[in-house]
């Protein structure tokens, strides 16, 4: 993680005073669906519902792939966000068929929005923002939880039942029918799964980062034999005051995520992050956090729909004003910009002039953070000497 962002989200709540609903020592509503595992005190953590004092339907209070298509804005989201109540319960992460794990999967799974009922030890209190993870509102220890039987998304259920199939293969199956990646994040993250021995509670942070790095993966093992993309491209897309400029270079597979934090936002001065791969793959978790794994299933999806494959680079800058609202705004944002019709280049100076005047930072700074540029201009330099 980029030095100052902990410090940043932990005066979050205090720097913008947030207003967040205000709940009484229980709480009747319908669920998006949503739940939450926390990861602290792990293997031994906090589980609960998110439940709104609202009923009918609130699936878009959970629901960030229709946050974009309906230009939802940054206060629409909190609004949602904050009005949503958490409940928490201490359970082991291998306690997938007790009582209230059981009631979580039943929220998670649910096709529609969920009444629940909820009574507190105590009138909950706080709020919750995470560079990885939806915010949300209070939270108190739940004393009791009902919740109305509702019906299982039909694919889900399917897979819920199916105690002989990895985890792996029924995140695929789900993401292939059609499900929002929000949805089977939700699922895995209560232990709906996997083989029976093997299935547990996973941290929700942990949950959103495995989809996306499974799933990126699964199309990445197909990309890789497909021919390279003709031309250097930019694709861009900026929203929730972030700008997300992302250059497919043609070449063998290597993918780069680098971003820019400006000042005023987590320091005085710009905070700068980048990680990568190379064809071989990954080793070891990304250091700018799951916004790396939410960008590249995002530009995976293109190349697959492709059948082409590509080094990429991704530069991302965050404005003053940006509130972390979860990974989800990489994934979306990335996806709306490779909808677009990319600028398309012949030359690696070309296409790096053109990126030079489509972000604030200086592309010096980019390329002394990148590894894939530093390579490419080398190897440009190398050839162009032998050539002499």
């Amino acid at each position: 993680m980029i030095k100052g962002k902990a410090t940043y989200l932990n005066h979050l709540y205090s720097r913008f005073n947030f207003k967040t609903i205000e709940v009484g020592e229980s709480v009747s509503g319908a669920s998006p669906p949503s739940v939450f595992i926390g990861k602290e005190g792990y293997p031994k953590v906090f589980v609960g519902p998110l439940i709104p004092p609202v009923h009918g339907d609130t699936m878009m209070m959970d629901l960030p792939e229709e946050w974009f298509k309906t230009n939802k804005t940054v206060e629409d989201v909190i609004n949602f966000r904050l009005s949503l109540v958490r409940g928490k319960e201490t359970l082991d992460i291998k306690d997938v068929q007790s009582k209230t794990a059981l009631k979580l999967q039943e929220i998670a799974l649910a096709k529609n929005s969920l009444e629940l009922e909820a009574e507190f030890t105590k009138k909950p209190r706080g709020v919750f923002f995470n560079e990885d993870i939806q915010p949300f509102g209070p939270s108190a220890e739940l004393k009791e939880m009902r919740v109305t039987s509702g019906k299982m998304e039909r694919h889900m259920e399917k897979f819920y039942y199916d105690t002989d199939l990895k985890s792996k293969e029924a995140v695929v199956n789900l993401y292939n029918n059609g499900l929002v990646v929000s949805a089977i994040q939700k699922a895995l993250s209560v232990g709906a799964f996997g083989l029976e021995k093997n299935r547990k509670l996973v941290p929700t942070k942990w949950s959103i980062t495995a989809v996306d790095d499974m799933l990126s993966l699964h199309l990445l093992e197909k990309i890789k034999s497909y021919p390279m993309i003709e031309g250097y491209r930019v694709y861009e897309s900026e929203n929730i005051n972030n700008k997300f400029v992302i250059m497919l270079l043609p070449m063998r597979w290597f993918y780069e995520s680098m971003e820019v934090w400006f000042p005023n936002i987590i320091g005085d001065k710009l905070e700068v992050g980048s990680d990568y791969e190379r064809f071989d793959g990954k080793k070891g978790y990304a250091s700018i956090g799951g916004a790396y794994y939410s960008a590249r299933l995002a530009v995976n999806e293109l190349l697959e729909n492709e059948k082409r494959q590509a080094a990429v680079i991704i530069f991302r800058e965050a404005y003053p004003g940006y509130i972390p609202l979860g990974v989800w705004n990489v994934r979306e944002n990335v996806r709306e910009a490779m909808k677009k019709q990319p600028k398309k280049f012949d030359s690696i100076n070309t296409v790096l002039e053109y990126v030079g005047t489509r972000v604030k930072t200086p592309m010096k700074e980019w390329i002394k953070q990148s590894n894939l540029l530093r390579e490419t201009i080398q190897q440009r330099k190398l050839s162009q000497f032998i050539r002499t």
